[in-house]
């Protein structure tokens, strides 16, 4: 577990611009079975999440279609939220950071963390840009 106030900072990169942190099983449960779609961001202390996948997930929601509900859970924090999230991420191995788009509660768009690390956020923004338009 990390301490708070180191990522503190880390959170607020999501929560700043509407993100919904989920830290138990059962607020995973329902955010994922919301109607619409929901982005889950796997959110960690890494150097890629840092550089690439949190300045995607903020970029993407400039699009016009964007997902109903954005939530995010923090790998090595917010442990039992994480793993719950990843079983409806399956048949993808766990990695974090990850990015997941769900509709009406089913899996319809995965990035896993050899999507984002090592390209630019940019280039991630548009692939979740891409889901969006087709499912949101």
């Amino acid at each position: 577990m990390y301490p708070a106030e180191l990522i503190k900072p880390m959170r607020e990169d999501l929560t700043s611009v509407g993100f919904e942190e989920l830290h138990t099983a059962e607020s995973v449960d329902i955010a994922i079975a919301k109607e619409g779609t929901t982005l889950v961001v796997v959110n960690s202390v890494c150097g890629c999440a840092a550089a690439n996948a949190r300045p995607a997930a903020r970029m993407s929601l400039q699009n016009a279609k964007r997902p109903s509900h954005l939530t995010t859970v923090f790998a090595g924090v917010d442990r039992e939220a994480t793993d719950k999230a990843r079983e409806y991420m399956i048949p993808f191995p766990p990695s974090s950071p990850c990015m997941a788009l769900f509709k009406n509660g089913e899996l319809v768009h995965m990035l896993e963390r050899h999507h984002i690390e090592g390209r630019p956020a940019e280039l991630i923004a548009e692939n979740l840009v891409d889901a969006y338009n087709e499912h949101c």
